[in-house]
């Protein structure tokens, strides 16, 4: 395992090595997750790109660090960990709560940013009053409580299948991140909104999601590419808002052909 320590917080990381010529992909993990969500499209990509992983402060084995913590925090805590491994122009690939830090980081470093895999994630998600009910829910009784609502947006119905011993996986997953890193992320991603932003994005863009996603259904995620110059747009068929765990191999195909057509820069960690 690999640690930092980056304004003040230790992050865990993962980095994967590649041919210096290759270009180099970050992961930004959702809300509730950490970095072995990524896992099945990381094994499919692995060797033809370096690829950069972490747990973003508040979830995983990283800390939960000083709060409140905007979604700016997580994009400087990013920033910290690519400044520290010499990687420039890079592709940032985030989901979800992810899409909000890699626009926060174009915004602010856009010298660390030579393309963008936007996610199952929007310009703005959800409103004051749903994310303040969520907060409520969890600090009265915990994550556990909102588990069978969030994951009916997670994944399909096919996924959540008793006899589906992953779905108890990811049901575990979120139920054990640190709660007060939790209603943190909730907060940043309230206050969120990247709208004027994403106009100004001159990076090649995609923005992919799952057909079925109930937390950033396609029509959300239509109009952020919509706002995006150039940008384009995937919809994933039979997937719900984790498209790396639910249907790895249709997003690996969607990252490679992007990559392929685009040839960013490279700068292998």
């Amino acid at each position: 395992m690999q640690f930092a320590r980056i304004n003040d917080v230790t992050i865990h990381y993962q980095v994967i090595g590649a041919p210096a010529d290759r270009p180099v992909i970050v992961f930004i993990n959702s809300l509730g997750t950490d970095f072995r969500i990524w896992r099945d499209v990381v094994v499919r990509l692995a060797g033809d790109f370096a690829i950069i992983l972490y747990d973003k402060r508040g979830h995983g084995l990283s800390d939960v660090g000083q709060l409140p913590a905007s979604i700016e925090d997580h994009a400087t805590d990013l920033a910290g960990l690519l400044d520290l491994l010499s990687v420039k122009n890079a592709v940032i690939c985030g989901l979800s709560v992810g899409g909000l830090v890699a626009l926060s980081l174009y915004q602010r470093r856009p010298d660390l940013v030579g393309a963008l895999v936007l996610s199952d994630t929007a310009h703005k998600i959800g409103t004051a009053e749903s994310w303040n009910a969520r907060i409520a829910a969890v600090e009265k009784n915990g994550i556990g409580s909102i588990v069978d609502t969030i994951m009916e947006r997670w994944f399909t119905p096919a996924f959540r299948r008793p006899e589906n011993t992953a779905y108890s996986g990811y049901c575990n997953m979120l139920t054990r991140q640190p709660v007060e890193g939790y209603i943190a992320a909730c907060e940043a991603i309230r206050d969120a909104d990247f709208t004027e932003a994403a106009k100004r994005i001159t990076v090649p863009t995609i923005c992919v999601v799952g057909d079925q996603d109930g937390s950033t259904p396609p029509d959300l995620v239509l109009a952020t590419a919509k706002l995006i110059p150039g940008a384009r747009y995937e919809v994933i068929p039979d997937c719900a808002h984790i498209p790396c765990v639910e249907q790895p191999e249709a997003l690996t195909a969607i990252i490679r052909a992007f990559l392929t057509s685009i040839s960013p820069g490279e700068s292998s960690p």
